[in-house]
Parts: C-alpha cells; structure tokens; sequence
C-alpha cells in the first residue's frame, strides 16, 4: 500500500480541484479558496511523501500534471470567467466571459512542457501554475471582499483581459523563477528566497486578504527583476 500513498494524494488533490471550481461556478469564492489551499498542500505533499518513501514512479508524474491541470489550470481560469462575467453582465452570461479560460489553455500548454524540460531543477522557466491561481485566488478574494477599494477597479474587462494576457505569457516564458524549496537550510545560497519569505509574512500581517495576490506580484516582479538585471536568458 505503501507505493500508492502519494498518487493517492496526488489523486486528493483533483478531487479538491473539481471542488473548487464547482464552488467557483456557484459563487462561493471562500469555499473555492479553500478547496484550493487544501489542493497546494496535497500538490507539495504528493512529491515530498513518494521521496521520503523511494517510490516515485512514471505513472506518478502522469497523475500530478493531470491533477495540477484541473486544480491549477481549469480552476484559475474558472475564477477569471466568474469575475470577467460579473464585470460585463451581473445576471447572466455573456460569451466575452470565456475569455477567462485562455489562462486555462495556457496552463495546460506550460504543464506538457514541463514535463519533458529537463532544465528546469533549482528554477521554473516561467510562471509555475500554482502561483497563477494564487494570484488569481488573490484577486477574487480582494473583489470578493473589496479590499482596500479595489474591487470595483479590479472588475474593469479591460484590466481582466490584460492580465489573462500576461499571466498566459508568464505561464509559457523562458524567464527563469526561483523555487521557494530551500535546500539546505542555510542563509548563504538562498538569501532572495528567505528574504523573500520574511517580506511576505509580513504582507500576510499587513495586508489580510489582499496578501495572496501582492506575494505572487512581488514574486513574479523580483524575478523580472533578477532577469532583466543579469543578462541571463536560461537558468
């Protein structure tokens, strides 16, 4: 039993996923950022349980990109719909609304690429999925919540289109992102990702619900940062 435990939890996580966007479609943000947050964890867990235990397998890593599709690919790109369709038409549904759904496409584009680039080891090569749907999440809990006013701005079509644009491009960039895995545990070699972890503790405190969203803009702005400033185009 013991080599089916992390495609078990791989599997926890799209059963999380599929939670999540039905609470997505029936308006129930909280319950969808939930069911989200529970889908990270098992994201992380699945791969860390088939390491400690010597069991990773080909079928494993089918099963977590499958997974990550629907909780980190379909669900973001449900979330982008349900704003964009209560930003053009409160009462129904209108067709520009599918535009949110472009995210999903990309997302399903950057995770088959993923799978066979073998560069991609201390770094992402661009904007790795589950921090897309954080900051999506994020967005949906500031409007949900019209954290310090910006829900109304948020839920300009103009503004929603221009960001499913970007994060698609994100998604499928050769910009190279830094993995928060830190190993080993020490200061030197890691000190973009420790600081990086302090700042966002603190934008947890100061922040409240607006904090998802500002950590990954840090994250990818940082990165962008490093990227333009170095000169390097591969990790």
């Amino acid at each position: 039993m013991t080599k089916h435990l992390p495609n078990a939890i791989t599997l926890f996580n799209l059963f999380c996923g599929c939670c999540a966007i039905v609470s997505i479609l029936g308006g129930d943000i909280l319950t969808a950022v939930g069911w989200l947050a529970v889908a990270a964890v098992a994201d992380f867990a699945d791969g860390a349980v088939a390491r400690a235990l010597h069991v990773q397998s080909p079928i494993g890593i089918q099963l977590d990109s499958l997974a990550d599709m629907v909780s980190f690919g379909v669900a973001p790109g449900a979330m982008l719909f349900m704003m964009l369709n209560q930003a053009l038409l409160p009462d129904g549904v209108i067709w520009q609304a599918f535009s949110g759904f472009v995210l999903s496409v990309f997302s399903g584009l950057r995770l088959a690429k993923f799978n066979i680039d073998t560069r991609q080891t201390k770094h992402f090569l661009g904007l790795a999925t589950p921090a897309c749907t954080i900051l999506v999440a994020g967005l949906a809990l500031i409007v949900h919540f019209d954290s310090f006013g910006l829900g109304d701005i948020l839920l300009q079509p103009w503004l929603l289109y221009v960001l499913i644009a970007l994060l698609s491009g994100l998604l499928v960039s050769e910009i190279p992102m830094f993995s928060l895995k830190i190993s080993p545990l020490r200061w030197k070699g890691n000190e973009i990702k420790l600081i990086f972890v302090a700042v966002s503790l603190l934008l947890v405190f100061v922040l409240g619900w607006a904090a998802p969203a500002a950590v990954i803009l840090l994250y990818i702005l940082v990165n962008l940062i490093i990227y333009f400033t170095s000169g390097k185009t591969s990790t």
